[in-house]
């Protein structure tokens, strides 16, 4: 490798040379990437160099030290520490000296390399003087070098954990605090300090659960929200929001005597990057609070007291906040981008949250604004009442808002033909709520013709307000349709084929503008999935419409010019392959008669879709609906899918597609019962290697755990070839051990048992009503013991119903009392004695209990 050719690619202007030298880079020798690394800290560090070469240097420095692949990133750390010292010591140096660059720009970007190697290093007990060198450029003279050292601190304290900076959080405290105090005198200093301080949070409980300590923090972030330049403002009120989101329990004293006055005056500020930050400070305190009020129902639900309880400042603060937001709500902009976050939309996701925190308290101060706005001829003042009506919808009682809902709908239902698109727009949202959230408001007789027509002719509107009234329309369909789907009528039954008609008009669009296109499929899906028996004719016609467009799009796949046609192509497949998939669940077997087509159109747009694509995905779901639906009718069709099976079975790093394979493996054995004995050690032989790859995801490990039970239920006693090995994975799985503080890693093993209870179940029920079953009678010893174990550590109520199950099964498998022993144990007669409330709990426990 030429390193000096490798450097200039870096260094270079053009994107694709850089790239370029980068992924050269990747494949380097330990000792060429030394060389590199120290060509580049030189660059960075060298004063005499234009700043933009410096920063490209500095970046591409810190991009070799980091990666978002945990793989990648895995391989990054091990080249870094193996590099020689000399060449550490290097560009170590080099990047601190950086940070007193006399160019702002450069210091920033050599920040960024200290903290990546900072990531590294510090978790390894490496770099011990760093912090001491940072805090000595904290307290420099230098104005550059304290605004680098803080942003530095700031960024080590966001990648790093907690746990790693905790013996120096006083002094990491302490130095930051300085430089956010009122009497500093550089405003870039005080900044870089401030995002120093909401980065360092989380790691400064104990300083925070110091009341002394607590209220010199909090007096600093408090002055500097009044700061005169807005950019420490705005990051003051950042670090208030993460205060609250961290430390709401200590909040109440810093609330009565300024944050209430304080985020008010925030939300009134001029500047909209301010009052952006004080409204997501209330939002913040809503989330928490409505997180509260579940945690409390939770507790009463089990005669539990509470661990934390809500301080209610949202309640509080209402005759305060709400009418500032409202006054928000009417600053929107007549020519907003979609995906713009902007004032008004951040108060409207406040008083939502509001809403739901407050309840019923939030009624009376919003109708008098609802009442004398929503008829106003300006229409930012309907907007905002349209958007009022529709954010409260979610938190009060029902029945305090039904009469409100049904004074209003008649004049909403009228509002969709506004003259102003915004409030068309709204108007469509703020119907949809009412049919997500209290359909049963609307009146059959009444309200449901007009309501229908209205969302039918906004699908002939602009993309935004399509996507809102197919929204609307999809929620009516999965609300007023619950349950309603064996039914042979149904109160939309009237309006399917129009509603129908016109979503197939919306499908038909080039364009997913606003991502109308496809709001339309997914309420097209919904009218299929609940269809009453006297449409399923509506349904039929769908699904042949659909089947003639999926075939005319595979003739076009040769002609695809381009990223943005293949991703068009790629949507527009994954649409269909949607519809079907709802089809083919609603018809079941009746859906024979298409078989052959469906099959031959899957099968051909698996051919075609790629290794790499998400259609592959929607593809397999598809052929794992119509093995279900088919059941041993599916057998035909099997020959000619393993072929596709196989290679997605493999595809150990692409772990969704590899999901939705080991899914298909069960789909296909619970549909062909015995038939798929056949194919079996293929399917386990795949299994298997899965279990073992080291570079498959822990999330399909667990599937394909779950996987084991499906094809022994499937082929009963043809699965003795592999109950041996199969017990001995789920006992070695079973074994491990589950750190509760660790929790990325506890809900993994809790997901993990769960499947292996649903393992062990299916191999007992496979087994039990046949002359094998005495082949279980060598493992239930570690079966027993595996529940026991699960028992100890987990108590809920779905586990519960497994072990319960699974004792059961095992008990009734063995009547003659071959599990005496194991029966009688005090742990089972505890576990099938529990007290519960759940119905469905109770029945499981008692036949347990029975069955033992």
């Amino acid at each position: 490798m030429d390193i000096a050719a490798v450097l200039a690619a870096t260094l270079a202007a053009d994107a694709n040379t850089r790239q370029a030298a980068t992924q050269q880079l990747e494949t380097a020798s330990i000792q060429n990437f030394a060389a590199y690394a120290t060509l580049l800290s030189a660059e960075l560090v060298n004063d005499h160099s234009q700043p933009h070469i410096r920063n490209a240097a500095g970046l591409a420095l810190k991009n070799a030290f980091t990666s978002k692949d945990e793989t990648r990133q895995a391989e990054v750390t091990a080249r870094w520490l193996n590099v020689p010292d000399e060449y550490k010591i290097k560009v170590k140096t080099d990047s601190l000296r950086a940070l007193s660059s006399s160019a702002a720009r450069v210091g920033a970007v050599a920040a960024q390399v200290v903290a990546a190697i900072a990531a590294i290093e510090l978790p390894n007990d490496q770099w011990p003087d760093l912090i001491t060198n940072l805090l000595a450029g904290v307290s420099s003279g230098d104005l550059n070098t304290r605004v680098a050292a803080l942003q530095c601190i700031g960024f080590i304290c966001e990648t790093i954990s907690p746990e790693i900076l905790k013996v120096r959080s006083n002094e990491i405290l302490t130095a930051v605090v300085q430089g956010a105090r009122r009497d500093e005198p550089s405003p870039e200093v005080q900044l870089a300090a401030m995002k120093a301080l909401y980065n360092c949070l989380e790691f400064i409980k104990e300083n925070f659960d110091r009341e002394g300590e607590r209220n010199y923090i909090m007096q600093v972030v408090c002055e500097a929200t009044q700061n005169p330049a807005v950019l420490v403002q705005v990051a003051a009120f950042e670090t208030l929001v993460r205060i609250m989101s961290l430390y709401y329990d200590k909040m109440s004293y810093y609330m009565e005597r300024a944050l209430f006055g304080l985020t008010v005056l925030g939300m009134n500020h001029p500047d909209e990057r301010v009052a952006l930050q004080a409204v997501e400070f209330w939002s913040t305190v809503c989330e928490e609070e409505i997180d509260l009020a579940i945690e409390a129902a939770d507790a009463q639900e089990f005669g539990d007291q509470p661990e934390r309880e809500s301080k209610y400042f949202a309640k509080v603060a209402l005759p305060e906040i709400i009418p500032v937001i409202l006054r928000l709500l009417m600053r929107q902009e007549e020519d907003a981008e979609e995906d713009e976050w902007n004032i008004s939309m951040a108060a409207g996701t406040c008083l939502t949250l509001l809403s739901q925190a407050v309840g019923d308290s939030i009624v009376s101060f919003v109708i008098p604004f609802i009442e004398s706005n929503i008829k106003s001829p300006d229409w930012h003042h309907r907007e905002a009442a349209v958007m009022t009506f529709g954010s409260i919808l979610d938190g009060p009682d029902p029945q305090l808002l039904a009469p409100l809902v049904t004074q209003a709908i008649g004049l909403l239902i009228e509002m969709m033909r506004d003259e102003n698109t915004h409030v068309k727009d709204t108007t469509a949202w703020t119907l949809g709520r009412i049919c997500d959230i209290l359909v049963t408001t609307i009146n059959p007789e009444t309200h449901l013709g007009p309501l229908v027509q209205a969302l039918v002719a906004g699908l002939e509107d602009s993309p935004r307000i399509i996507t809102n009234a197919s929204w609307a329309l999809m929620t009516l369909s999965d609300q007023i349709n619950d349950g309603m789907e064996d039914v042979p009528t149904g109160h939309l039954s009237p309006y399917y084929e129009g509603i129908v008609a016109a979503l197939m008009r919306v499908t038909e669009s080039n364009s997913n503008e606003a991502h109308s296109r496809t709001a339309a499929y997914e309420a097209l899906a919904s009218y299929v999935t609940h269809a009453p028996k006297d449409v399923l004719n509506v349904v039929r016609q769908v699904v042949m419409s659909i089947l003639a467009r999926m075939e005319a799009l595979l003739g076009m796949t040769n002609q695809l010019l381009g990223v943005d046609d293949r991703n068009n192509w790629n949507e527009l497949q994954g649409n269909f392959c949607s519809i079907i998939s709802c089809v083919t669940r609603k018809l079941g077997r009746e859906i024979q008669p298409l078989a052959d087509k469906i099959m031959t159109l899957v099968l051909q747009l698996i051919q075609v879709a790629g290794k790499q694509s998400t259609v592959l995905e929607d593809a397999f779901l598809v052929v794992g609906n119509m093995a279900s639906a088919l059941e041993q009718g599916f057998h035909p069709y099997l020959q000619a899918f393993l072929p596709f099976l196989a290679p997605a079975l493999k595809a150990h790093e692409d772990p969704q597609l590899c999901s939705v394979a080991v899914g298909l493996i069960g789909d296909v054995c619970r549909a062909l019962g015995e038939l798929s004995a056949a194919y079996c050690s293929m399917f386990m032989t795949a299994l298997y290697e899965n279990l073992t790859s080291p570079v498959l995801d822990k999330s399909v490990k667990v599937s394909v755990v779950a996987c084991f039970g499906d094809i022994a239920m499937a082929i009963g006693p043809a699965f003795e070839p592999y109950l041996n090995g199969t017990t001995v994975v789920l006992r070695q799985a079973g074994e491990q051990k589950v750190d509760p503080k660790d929790y990325e890693t506890f809900d993994y093993y809790s997901q993990l048992r769960e499947a292996i209870l649903e393992a062990y179940t299916g191999i007992v029920t496979g087994l039990k009503t046949t002359d094998k079953k005495t082949l279980l009678l060598e493992h239930t010893l570690s079966i027993f013991g595996f529940i026991q174990l699960v028992y100890d550590d987990d108590h809920s109520e779905g586990v519960l119903k497994q072990c319960a199950g699974l004792i059961g099964d095992l008990a009734e498998t063995f009547p003659s009392g071959q599990l005496k022993d194991l029966l009688l144990q005090d742990w089972v007669a505890s576990l099938v004695k529990t007290k519960t409330r759940n119905p469905d709990l109770k029945k499981t426990l008692r036949w347990a209990r029975e069955a033992s």
